[in-house]
C-alpha cells in the first residue's frame, strides 16, 4: 500500500510539473503568434466543450468509491459488472457530446463573429472537440479503475508521454505558421492515442468481463454524486463563460493565463495528495477508524501548512510572473493585483478544502452533502454575474472566492459532527494560525522586489521568498504544534532508513 501511494504522489507530481511547464509554453507562443483575442476565443470554446462534462453527473467519482470494496475483496464478478455499468454511462456521454458537439459548432460562431468568420470558429470547435469525444468515449472508465486501485501511475505516465509530444508538436507547427486549428487538431489526436495504451495494460492486470450480465444496479447512489460534479464544473468551469457572456475576449484571456499559473499550483497540491483518496477509501472499506483518525490528524496539519506556504508564496510571485511571462503583449493589461489576490485565495481555499473532502469521498456520503453543493454553485453563479458588469474580472474572482470559503468551512464542520467526530474549534484554531502565518511571511518578504522583467530576476526572487516562507511556515508549526510536527518528522526519518 505505501508503495502505490509513494508511486501515485510522485508520478502525479511528476504528471502536474509538466502539465504547469508545457502548460506555460504554448499559451505564451499562442499570445506571440496569434494574439490575445484568438487565445481568449480557444480558451472560452475548451470551457464550452467543458459544459458537457455536467453530464458526467459526479458518476465517476461515485464509481470509484463503489470500486474500493470489490477490489479489495478481490472480487471480480462485482467488479465487472460496476466497470460495464459505468461504460455505458460513460458512452451516452460521449453521444451526447457528439450531438452538442455539432450545435456548437453551428451557433457558437455567432457569438463572435464581429471578429472572427464562422467558418474559422466552427473549425476551430471540432478541431478541439474530438479530443473531449474520445476521453469519454474510449478511456475515462479505465483511468477510474486505475485510480481505485491506487494505480494512478499508469495513466500519469502515459499522460505525461502524451502532453510532452504534444507540446514538441505545437511548439513545432505555431513556429512554422500554421493555423490554430491545426495546431489544436494535433493535440486532440496524440490525446486520442492514449486512451488505447491504457487499455492494453488493464487487459493484462486485471480480469474484467466487460459483456457481464446483470440483474440491478451494481452502482449505489449512482446520481448522488450530481450536486458534487456540478458545483465543481461552475466552481472551476463558468468563469470563463461568464466573461465570454458579459465581458470581452481580452478578458477572457487575461483570466486564462493567471488562472493557468494558480491552477497549476493547484493541481501541483492536488497531486501530491491524489494517493490519499485511494488510502482513505481502502482504510474506510475496512473500517480502521483508529487508524483514519490518526492519518486525518498528521494530514490536517501537513496539508493546512502546505497550502499556506504554496499559496502565500504564490501571491506574491504570480504578479511579477505575469510581468515577465507577457512582457511584449501590448494588446491587453495583464497586470491584475487584485483580481489576482482574489484568485489565489479562492484556489487556497478549494485546497485547504480537499482535507475535509476526502473523508467524505471515502465514506461516499454523496447524497448527505448535495446541500453544500448546490448552494456553493448557486453563490458562484449569482455573484459572479452580478458583479461582472461593475468589475469585470475581479467580479468573477469575488464569486469564486465566496463559494470556495462556503464550502471549506460546511465540509470541516460536516466532518467534525458526522464522520471523524473532532472538535469543530481545532478547524478554527488552524484557520487562525494559517492567518498569522500569511501575514508573518508578507510582512517578512515585503523588502523582496523584481530586480528587472526577466526569468532570472524572477526565479532569484522566488528562491528568496520561498526559503523565508518555508523557514516560518516550520517556525509556526513547531511553535504550535510540537508534538505533532515532531511525531511527523521522526515518523519521516524512519521511514527512509
Amino acid at each position: 500500500m505505501k508503495k502505490k501511494l509513494t508511486f501515485n504522489t510522485v508520478s502525479s507530481l511528476v504528471l502536474q510539473v509538466v502539465t504547469v511547464i508545457c502548460g506555460l509554453i504554448t499559451p505564451r507562443l499562442f499570445l506571440n503568434h496569434y494574439g490575445s483575442d484568438v487565445n481568449g476565443l480557444v480558451q472560452s470554446v475548451t470551457q464550452f466543450l467543458g459544459v458537457v462534462t455536467m453530464l458526467e453527473m459526479g458518476v465517476g467519482q461515485v464509481i470509484q468509491s463503489s470500486l474500493y470494496k470489490p477490489l479489495s475483496d478481490k472480487d471480480n464478478y462485482t467488479l465487472s459488472c460496476v466497470l460495464s455499468s459505468g461504460n455505458r454511462f460513460f458512452k451516452r456521454i460521449a453521444y451526447i457530446l457528439f450531438i452538442y458537439l455539432i450545435f456548437l459548432t453551428i451557433v457558437y460562431p455567432f457569438s463572435v463573429i464581429e471578429k472572427f468568420d464562422w467558418l474559422y470558429t466552427a473549425a476551430l470547435i471540432l478541431a478541439i472537440g474530438i479530443g473531449s469525444f474520445a476521453q469519454y468515449y474510449f478511456g475515462i472508465i479505465d483511468n477510474i479503475l486505475l485510480n481505485a486501485d491506487q494505480r494512478g501511475y499508469i495513466q500519469y505516465f502515459s499522460q505525461i508521454v502524451a502532453l510532452l509530444l504534444n507540446t514538441i508538436l505545437s511548439v513545432v507547427f505555431i513556429l512554422a505558421g500554421f493555423p490554430v486549428q491545426v495546431v489544436k487538431l494535433t493535440a486532440s489526436i496524440v490525446f486520442l492515442l492514449r486512451p488505447f495504451i491504457v487499455r492494453i495494460y488493464v487487459k493484462k492486470h486485471y480480469n474484467i468481463n466487460r459483456k457481464v450480465v446483470y440483474d440491478g444496479e451494481p452502482i449505489k447512489q449512482k446520481w448522488n454524486g450530481i450536486a458534487q460534479h456540478i458545483s465543481a464544473f461552475v466552481l472551476m468551469g463558468t468563469d470563463n463563460i461568464v466573461l465570454t457572456f458579459f465581458s470581452t475576449l481580452a478578458n477572457v484571456s487575461i483570466y486564462s493565463v493567471y488562472h493557468l499559473v494558480v491552477y497549476g499550483v493547484h493541481q501541483l497540491y492536488q497531486s501530491a495528495t491524489a494517493g490519499l483518496h485511494s488510502l482513505f477509501g481502502d482504510l474506510w472499506a475496512k473500517q480502521e477508524i483508529a487508524r483514519l483518525k490518526r492519518v486525518f490528524g498528521a494530514m490536517e496539519l501537513a496539508l493546512h501548512f502546505s497550502t499556506v506556504f504554496l499559496f502565500t508564496c504564490t501571491g506574491i510571485l504570480v504578479i511579477p510572473f505575469i510581468r515577465v511571462y507577457t512582457d511584449g503583449i501590448t494588446d491587453a493589461n495583464y497586470v491584475q493585483p487584485l483580481f489576482a489576490v482574489l484568485i489565489v485565495l479562492a484556489h487556497a481555499f478549494q485546497c485547504i478544502k480537499t482535507t475535509y473532502n476526502i473523508p467524505i469521498l471515502a465514506a461516499g456520503h454523496y447524497k448527505q452533502t448535495q446541500k453544500c453543493h448546490i448552494i456553493s454553485a448557486i453563490l458562484n453563479v449569482v455573484i459572479s454575474i452580478t458583479t461582472v458588469y461593475f468589475f469585470g474580472l475581479v467580479g468573477v474572482a469575488i464569486g469564486t472566492m465566496v463559494a470556495m470559503g462556503y464550502q471549506l468551512v460546511w465540509m470541516a464542520y460536516y466532518n467534525s459532527k458526522h464522520l471523524l467526530e473532532w472538535s469543530f474549534a481545532t478547524f478554527l484554531k488552524q484557520i487562525l494560525i494559517d492567518i498569522l502565518t500569511v501575514l508573518t511571511i508578507l510582512l517578512a518578504t515585503s523588502w523582496i522586489k523584481l530586480v528587472d522583467v526577466s526569468y532570472l530576476s524572477w526565479f532569484i526572487m522566488a528562491i528568496e521568498v520561498a526559503v523565508i516562507a518555508l523557514a516560518i511556515t516550520v517556525m509556526m508549526a513547531f511553535i504550535f504544534y510540537r508534538k505533532k510536527t515532531v511525531y511527523m518528522c521522526k515518523h519521516i526519518i524512519h521511514r527512509k532508513k
